[in-house]
């Protein structure tokens, strides 16, 4: 895009024109495709299953906070000077907005307020947005290059989820599903006239919730008794519950 005769970097235009938490097309079908990541070298919106394809490309996550598109601060400045953009702090990350928030107001009080969509700031910001500080920069500055960062090599952050393309892992009426039931059988062994059997039962449910897949289990390991406590376990799990005991008549 070119404004004035000055054009800016391919992947900065995309950015800002780019739609992001749309449904992936290439993936309609998949569970999480939502585009929540910008390749550079693409210069596209991508979802978390396109991956592969790009596992070499620079690549950005794209976050929501108030209904906006935001970028990690620290991702953005390897890319570009941020400086004078106000920042936000989310899920203890340092964010900026992509595009400008304008606000309407009625009368411009004291205080720091966007060069670009008026937009009332914290001391000492003039920029609400990435989009704002571009715009400012071509108006005033006339040229992007001294603020732009040569960046060869940009990875998501750790804490990204990548969805598994398991479909027995979780159903889709959250409802909780027995995946697994694994025994295991000690040999049996025999001591003053008893018999002693160690079992481990391990059940695991898997249930999908809407923040994500959780994973709960139970196991007991080792469980040996005496015949005397066998037989009272066993005479206590039989006895129905609810049936009244007369006493004995005399």
């Amino acid at each position: 895009m070119c404004i004035q005769g000055i054009q800016k970097p391919a992947w900065l235009e995309a950015l800002y024109t780019q739609k992001f938490f749309a449904g992936c097309p290439t993936h309609e079908t998949a569970k999480k495709n939502e585009k929540n990541v910008f390749c550079l070298d693409c210069c596209t919106s991508i979802c978390p299953h396109c991956l592969p394809s790009h596992r070499y490309h620079r690549l950005v996550q794209i976050r929501r906070y108030v209904y906006h598109d935001v970028v990690r601060l620290e991702d953005l400045e390897k890319l570009i000077d941020c400086s004078s953009v106000q920042s936000y702090t989310i899920n203890s990350s340092k964010v900026v907005f992509i595009k400008k928030r304008p606000q309407s107001r009625q009368f411009k009080g004291s205080g720091n307020f966007c060069t670009s969509c008026d937009r009332s700031l914290q001391e000492p910001y003039v920029h609400c947005s990435l989009g704002c500080k571009v715009d400012y920069l071509l108006k005033h500055k006339k040229s992007l290059s001294p603020y732009l960062r040569v960046c060869h090599s940009l990875q998501l952050s750790p804490d990204f989820l990548i969805p598994q393309d398991n479909g027995d892992c979780y159903d889709e009426d959250d409802e909780m599903t027995n995946s697994t039931i694994v025994d295991y059988d000690e040999p049996m062994s025999s001591s003053s006239g008893s018999e002693n059997m160690s079992m481990m039962i391990c059940t695991e449910f898997v249930r999908k919730k809407r923040t994500g897949v959780y994973v709960c289990g139970r196991s007991a390991n080792n469980i040996s008794s005496s015949d005397s406590s066998s037989e009272d376990m066993a005479t206590s799990m039989s006895r129905r519950k609810g049936i009244p005991q007369r006493s004995p008549l005399c």
